[in-house]
């Protein structure tokens, strides 16, 4: 009998070392991480002034060309094919050209915002708190959110960036 007893309290301990070593996941933004706790920096403002200054550009394009499809309803309504056709040509050229500039300033506020987020101290320190909050939370494994495209989906309960933002504010004394 007792030895029924040992084997199954050897068998629940060694269930028990198999349970503790399961690997815990992580997720953390950065990029939201970066913008928050670096936004009162001359560099984010400007970053943000410039995201504000390309909107305000999208929508004023956009209005032009929702101006010109309503002159080329009008134009249909009235029947004048040849102001129809030079009223779609331009809204094809606008379109277009909105198309690209949207694209291209994307793409260069992207570049100005990875920019912003790896300088060297900010970036140590996040990389520290990351590791402490991990290692005191027992997660083995902390993925960035938005830069690795093979997260599908994920927990809200392992999402750490709230609580990374809020360390590193207490810590910065803000």
């Amino acid at each position: 009998m007792k030895k029924y007893s040992l084997i199954a309290c050897l068998l629940l301990a060694g269930s028990l070392v198999q349970a503790q070593q399961l690997t815990r996941f992580a997720v953390v933004d950065l990029s939201r991480v970066y913008m928050v706790f670096l936004q009162d920096s001359r560099a984010v403002r400007e970053w943000n002034e410039s995201s504000a200054q390309v909107q305000r550009e999208v929508d004023r394009r956009t209005k032009e060309i929702q101006d010109l499809q309503s002159r080329k309803v009008n134009a249909e309504l009235q029947g004048d094919e040849d102001e129809v056709l030079r009223l779609e040509n331009l809204i094809y050229r606008r379109s277009d050209t909105l198309r690209e500039y949207y694209q291209d300033r994307t793409r260069e506020l992207e570049e100005r915002k990875r920019r912003l987020s790896q300088s060297d101290s900010f970036l140590e320190q996040v990389y520290d708190e990351i590791r402490f909050i991990a290692e005191s939370e027992g997660y083995s494994t902390v993925l960035n959110l938005k830069e690795n495209s093979g997260i599908l989906w994920h927990s809200p309960t392992v999402d750490i960036t709230e609580k990374l933002i809020q360390n590193l504010i207490a810590k910065a004394g803000r």
